[in-house]
């Protein structure tokens, strides 16, 4: 070799050897393997993955933004490059990674979040936490949530601005007030009928009239019968001959039998004479309803000569509608007013229900027996009854406004606890004023919703439709 050629070969040894010196201590290499990226200094290059799967679309061959679904050709002849499944660009592994962090194996203690839903109630659910367009979060759904999606979850604070109020279901007397209108009436069992049990003239009629009031004991009118004077003097031989004076026997049970006063056959007793005429008393106080008697008169035996009614008693007949008449109870607390007696009531009780039906009011009669010891009732007066209807035994009852009456169906919200209300079909039993009696579906001691429960309603039918569309219509 050439001394000449000896000195080229060293000189560029030494200038390759300073430069590779030079670009490892300066990071000339790191800089280089930032602008190729996919093939480190020194790699084999890998070679290239063939595309699989179908055509899904066809893309410009300049790489411009134009695609087609059918095969094409551009302006200047070239085919459309036809891209398959394999190379097409997917956003799938960003959106797989927010489901798994969501979907995370939830700790001990904590709830499985299925899915997010809109806090308006729109069909719209979203996989991870979003806002609506007014800037509200959605709404998680829990696993255990979604089994019953009619129960109602609502914040402390939304609890507090819908005035949700709750109480308690206890065991109470449930009773209510019928009002209802009634009239005022003789008491049956009081009045009495003056009459003859022997054909008798009438003589000395008393000055008493219709509507005149009479006092037990008082002489009505005077008689004389040829069939008591008989009687009366076979009990005066009787007595003359030795025999007592017996009121039960012989004589004397005849004489009262014919209808002769206790005191008359006393005086026959004492007198050992018949008197020509014999004095008729009034059997009881009361109010002359009727007076037939006139002096001179021939009765026969049965004819009513007076009608005596006992105002001390009297009764009230009440119409109570049909629907009403199965509340009330005989022995049931009952309120009666009448119209020209302003701020006075007067207290009784429920005698006896009708066993019938009015056919054209479809009402039941009810007598309530009042006492009238001032004789300020009067028969036909109108009067206004209050009749306190239910049991008097203790039921599970809840205030009035927890019930919501569809006409279907009758609920009740539940308080569960951390703003969670369930509702409960339950079967209703009597209504009172102020609660109702449920026959199934709450026990003693649970909370229950007695205020804005209307709202809940709503928000569980919401979330009961919700749940009833198909996975594809709600869920994503």
């Amino acid at each position: 070799m050439k001394p000449v050629k000896f000195l080229l070969l060293v000189s560029s040894l030494a200038v390759a050897g300073g430069g590779g010196y030079a670009a490892g201590t300066r990071g000339l290499a790191t800089d280089i393997n930032k602008v190729f990226p996919e093939q480190a200094l020194g790699e084999t290059m890998a070679p290239a993955v063939k595309p699989t799967g179908k055509v899904i679309y066809y893309r410009s061959p300049d790489g411009s933004p134009e695609y087609s679904a059918t095969p094409r050709e551009t302006a200047d002849g070239r085919a459309f490059v036809a891209v398959r499944e394999s190379e097409d660009i997917s956003f799938d592994t960003v959106k797989k990674a927010a489901p798994q962090k969501a979907e995370a194996t939830p700790t001990a203690g904590e709830r499985k979040v299925l899915y997010y839903r809109n806090p308006m109630g729109l069909p719209d659910t979203s996989k991870v936490p979003k806002k609506d367009s007014m800037g509200m979060d959605y709404l998680p759904v829990y696993e255990e949530e979604e089994a019953d999606s009619s129960v109602v979850k609502v914040s402390l604070g939304k609890l507090q601005r819908t005035g949700v109020k709750t109480a308690t279901a206890e065991n109470a007397v449930v009773s209510r007030q019928v009002r209802v209108p009634g009239t005022v009436t003789f008491d049956e069992r009081l009045v009495r009928i003056v009459s003859m049990r022997a054909n008798a003239f009438i003589e000395g009629v008393a000055d008493v009239t219709t509507g005149d009031r009479v006092l037990k004991g008082d002489e009505l009118f005077h008689f004389f019968s040829k069939d008591i004077a008989k009687a009366g003097a076979e009990y005066a031989t009787e007595l003359r001959g030795g025999g007592k004076p017996d009121l039960d026997v012989g004589g004397a049970l005849q004489l009262r039998n014919l209808g002769v006063p206790e005191e008359t056959v006393r005086a026959i007793a004492r007198s050992r004479t018949v008197p020509r005429s014999i004095a008729y008393l009034s059997p009881s106080d009361g109010v002359v309803l009727e007076r037939s008697a006139t002096t001179g008169m021939m009765a026969e035996a049965g004819d009513v000569l007076f009608r005596i009614a006992d105002m001390s008693k009297v009764w009230v007949i009440a119409d109570v509608p049909e629907f009403d008449a199965a509340t009330i109870r005989q022995g049931a607390h009952a309120t009666v007013r009448v119209r020209n007696l302003p701020g006075k009531t007067f207290e009784g009780a429920v005698d006896l229900i009708y066993p019938e039906l009015q056919t054209q009011t479809r009402t039941a009669k009810v007598r309530i027996e009042l006492s009238n010891a001032e004789g300020l009732l009067l028969a036909n007066m109108y009067a206004e009854v209050e009749i306190a209807s239910g049991d008097t035994a203790p039921v599970v009852a809840v205030p009035n406004s927890a019930v919501i009456d569809t006409g279907d169906r009758q609920v009740v919200f539940v308080d569960k606890g951390e703003g969670r209300f369930e509702p409960r079909d339950v079967e209703l039993g009597a209504r009172g004023n102020d609660r109702t009696e449920i026959r199934k579906g709450i026990e003693a001691g649970e909370k229950i919703v007695v205020s804005a429960n209307f709202l809940l309603d709503a928000e569980s039918n919401l979330n009961a439709a919700l749940s009833a569309l198909t996975a594809d219509e709600v869920k994503p």
